[in-house]
């Protein structure tokens, strides 16, 4: 049951993160947003409260613990409580290792493992003393198999995998964890890329078999719907093009 939820989701501003916060407000959720770009997450959540949805933002950099504290007590202030975390926030600036874009690693770090980790840090206790809570972190089907460039990439969501996993087994019988592994997706991943050469190349991959960052938010409005006693701890999804 989606309806009255308190869905809290980071990188809500465009991709997955949007489509989301889209769907799930269609659905009745109440919603807590936060990305970076401040612009185009008010663009997000005031085009909810014209469809009559209920919603609240703030700007919110993942790699700052205290950004994700602010999200969830701006979840409590406003809605009295927080259901879901969907911890979606990634970065993708990949190269090839001979590159050494340590500053470019960090981020991936910083953004990809250590913003759920702070996610985790922030919605946890909340969760416990609700008797209830839902995490939900963005992996990636490079999780499972990685490929020359996105090997640091790769490494991090498998890290994401790994964290998503052992959560849910500490938590079981009481909090939900899920992961979502989507295969190549039609959001802005090919904005990170430095390289010319390699972005022309992730651009001429998505436009052949990427799929909709709709069909993921449709995965999950799935994991959400599940009876309470359900959980799902794991969705891959790919366009049927990508191999």
């Amino acid at each position: 049951m989606i309806e009255g939820q308190v869905v809290a989701i980071t990188g809500a501003s465009s991709g997955i993160g949007k489509a989301t916060a889209l769907e799930l407000a269609r659905c009745g959720a109440k919603l807590v947003l936060g990305a970076r770009h401040q612009e185009a997450l008010a663009q997000v959540a005031e085009q909810i409260r014209l469809a009559g949805g209920d919603v609240v933002s703030r700007a919110t950099d993942v790699s700052k613990r205290e950004d994700l504290i602010s999200l969830v007590r701006l979840a409590q202030e406003n809605f009295g409580r927080l259901d879901v975390l969907f911890s979606n926030a990634g970065a993708m600036p990949i190269g090839p290792f001979d590159e050494l874009a340590v500053e470019d690693w960090e981020t991936m770090v910083d953004v990809n493992i250590k913003g759920v980790l702070y996610g985790i840090a922030a919605a946890l206790p909340v969760f416990r003393e609700q008797g209830s809570g839902h995490f939900i972190h963005t992996a990636s089907t490079a999780a499972r198999k990685t490929v020359p460039n996105q090997v640091v990439y790769a490494a991090t969501k498998a890290a994401v995998l790994a964290l998503s996993d052992g959560l849910r087994q500490e938590l079981a019988g009481q909090i939900r964890v899920s992961a979502i592994l989507p295969g190549f997706t039609d959001t802005a991943f090919s904005e990170h890329v430095k390289s010319p050469e390699l972005k022309a190349q992730m651009q001429k991959a998505g436009e052949k078999f990427a799929m909709s960052p709709e069909a993921v938010a449709k995965a999950i409005v799935y994991i959400l719907q599940q009876p309470e006693e359900v959980n799902i701890a794991e969705v891959t999804l790919r366009s049927k093009a990508q191999a």
